[in-house]
């Protein structure tokens, strides 16, 4: 168990409409979240973009010059900040990530290690939208790491299910990629539920000498896995794109709250979190 927890805030939320929920957009309201996280114990910085244009901020985006606009504000907010992209792209076509990744350089970004059928059903037994696949195939794998390679990104792979936290494993038995960064994704309602038992199962399928951390989605419900989380030794992820509630189920004010909360929680599982330069030290 390392004695080191590092944080990480995820910064904005997935098509979350920044009219009804405090969700930053621009590359000034990033970073100036980012700042709140990075004063409340976060030293690595999760971001997705979105689109600039008035009435659209709630939607992707995947120009590279907003990517890397968005990069240089929150570095310049937050010294040696670690920066981690979003690549996620329902279909297999993955250029937008591939063009942001190739300008902005981050020193992480994520990597969806497995296909999902993602669905979620309505209180009525409707589906709340039409079945899809999320596709992440080897090949779009593989196309994806060969481009980190390029510009000296570390691949987190992102794991929604069992089967993807054992197939993440052989990506490394057949040479595709050295070292394993794991991310333990739970609460999309169709992969790993958030479940603190399940979690203390998972750890027999992760590789010797990974690094791992939790993405927890949900209310108030995921606050005792993140302290499972901080028990078991793994990096600890939150942030408006995971959750905005606290664990008394009041909502949050934005992103520096829900780090503090972590933070807390790491020091009473005896964690120390680490400075901006241990993060460093240990993710990269």
């Amino acid at each position: 168990m390392s004695d080191k927890a590092v944080i990480t805030c995820s910064l904005t939320g997935v098509l979350t409409d920044p009219k009804q929920h405090p969700v930053p957009v621009t590359p000034a309201q990033m970073a100036a979240s980012a700042k709140q996280a990075y004063d409340a114990g976060a030293s690595c910085m999760h971001i997705h973009f979105r689109q600039q244009e008035e009435g659209k901020g709630h939607l992707m985006c995947w120009d590279p010059e907003v990517a890397l606009e968005m990069s240089n504000a929150i570095r310049e907010a937050c010294p040696d900040v670690i920066i981690n992209y979003t690549t996620g792209t329902i279909k297999r076509d993955q250029q937008g990530p591939i063009n942001c990744i190739r300008s902005g350089k981050p020193e992480i970004a994520a990597c969806n290690a497995g296909s999902l059928n993602y669905l979620k059903v309505r209180s009525n037994g409707s589906w709340a939208w039409p079945p899809m696949l999320f596709e992440n195939p080897v090949d779009k794998i593989e196309e994806l790491l060969a481009v980190m390679k390029e510009t000296g990104t570390r691949a987190e792979f992102e794991c929604f299910d069992v089967g993807i936290v054992r197939a993440v494993g052989m990506f490394q038995e057949v040479g595709i990629v050295n070292r394993l960064d794991y991310n333990l994704v739970m609460g999309v309602n169709s992969g790993m539920p958030v479940d603190a038992d399940l979690l203390e199962l998972l750890m027999k399928y992760l590789k010797p000498g990974a690094h791992w951390q939790t993405t927890l989605i949900g209310r108030e419900e995921i606050w005792p896995v993140h302290r499972k989380t901080a028990e078991l030794g793994g990096h600890l992820r939150t942030g408006v794109e995971d959750t905005f509630y606290l664990p008394d189920g009041s909502r949050t004010s934005g992103n520096g709250q829900l780090i503090e909360t972590l933070v807390n929680y790491a020091e009473a599982a005896g964690r120390t979190i680490a400075t901006p330069k241990e993060a460093r030290e240990i993710f990269l």
